[in-house]
């Protein structure tokens, strides 16, 4: 396969690590040194040409091959069977309502969250249990950090140059959890948003870092909801007002009283729509009363709507935690889901 890539020479795997460090095409982190056969191993697996534009970048226009994300794949440590998975949550972040700049080069330090669903999760050895939303396993950790890489080296989303963030978050280092679509009585995430059962699909948000609860003193879907909301309800004091895509991520010792009382995802979103609402003289009571004025009786919700919020089921098999993920801008950043292997803009095919 020919790669259009310039090529360096390096003496070995530590002048190789150097030479990236040197030149800022990493995280900090040692990478694999991407050859020529590890990159077109991966386009060679999804089958797609080096040169296939995988969308464009909206707001300055740059163009992102096949090529340039698989290099970045390597890199983070995927291995081929990876890459479907990488192309797909990039796209999806390349689609409009993610508002993919805004999202890298504000100061607020959101980290692009992904959300993996379907049979490829098992293809890939992906495990929604213990430490879900950390180190779980190789396939996670890689994904979330080919993200994390092919948006510094394609986007130049690098500190105090295109990334603006005061702080960030560890999640900016990998970001990535695979839904326990096995131990859950629910539909998966991605079905909710549209995916057929038997397809593999991402879905994509700019998140916070993730704030963890526990509640393991009652049975009562309610009680337990409470929690979670209360932390949300937090969040809209100490953060931001505006509505938008909270998650709550929910493990199994918990998931074990909603399946007894016949509670679905639908009848958790519709709790926490009603429930997380505050006043905006709340703020008042963080140190925000300048902002208060007149306005004191106006209520807001988290979510615009029952659908807004995302209800991952993942974690380990014991503990009464939960865990709530706030969004970056709500209102104006939005998850984007999409199917493994989708195809945008494409032609349709001739009529016969």
């Amino acid at each position: 396969m020919q790669l259009a890539s310039k090529t360096y020479g390096v003496s070995d795997i530590a002048d190789a690590q150097e030479f990236y460090h040197s030149r800022g095409w990493t995280d900090g982190l040692p990478v694999v040194p991407p050859t020529a056969d590890s990159v077109a191993a991966c386009l060679d697996w999804i089958g797609m040409p080096a040169d296939f534009l995988v969308g464009i970048e909206p707001v300055r226009e740059r163009a992102i091959t096949a090529e340039k994300l698989a290099i970045n794949a390597v890199m983070a440590g995927c291995l081929p069977m990876h890459f479907p998975v990488v192309v797909a949550a990039f796209t999806a972040m390349l689609q409009e309502p993610y508002l993919l700049h805004g999202a890298t080069a504000s100061t607020g330090g959101c980290a692009a969250l992904i959300v993996v669903n379907g049979p490829v999760r098992r293809e890939l050895g992906m495990d929604g249990t213990f430490n879900a939303l950390a180190a779980s396993d190789r396939a996670t950790t890689s994904i979330g950090r080919a993200i994390r890489l092919i948006l510094i080296n394609l986007m130049d989303v690098r500190p105090g140059h295109v990334d603006r963030s005061t702080f960030g978050h560890p999640g900016k280092f990998s970001y990535c959890v695979a839904e326990d679509e096995e131990n859950s009585p629910w539909l998966s995430l991605a079905e909710e948003r549209g995916v057929p059962e038997e397809a593999s699909a991402v879905t994509v948000m700019s998140a916070s870092a993730p704030r963890q609860i526990m509640n393991e003193w009652t049975t009562q879907p309610e009680e337990i909801l409470d929690t979670f909301v209360a932390e949300i309800k937090a969040n809209m004091r100490h953060y931001s007002i505006w509505p938008g895509n909270y998650a709550i991520v929910i493990p199994p010792q918990l998931r074990t009283h909603f399946e007894a009382a016949n509670w679905t995802k639908a009848d958790i979103r519709r709790y926490v729509y009603e429930n997380a609402r505050i006043l905006r003289s709340e703020w008042a009571d963080c140190g925000k009363s300048a902002v208060v004025r007149d306005r004191g009786d106006t209520e807001y919700g988290a979510l615009a709507d029952e659908d807004s919020l995302l209800v991952i089921a993942a974690g380990g098999p014991a503990g009464g935690f939960g865990m709530i993920i706030p969004p970056w801008l709500g209102h104006k950043s939005r998850a984007v889901t999409m199917a493994i292997g989708a195809c945008i803009d494409c032609e349709p095919p001739p009529a016969n």
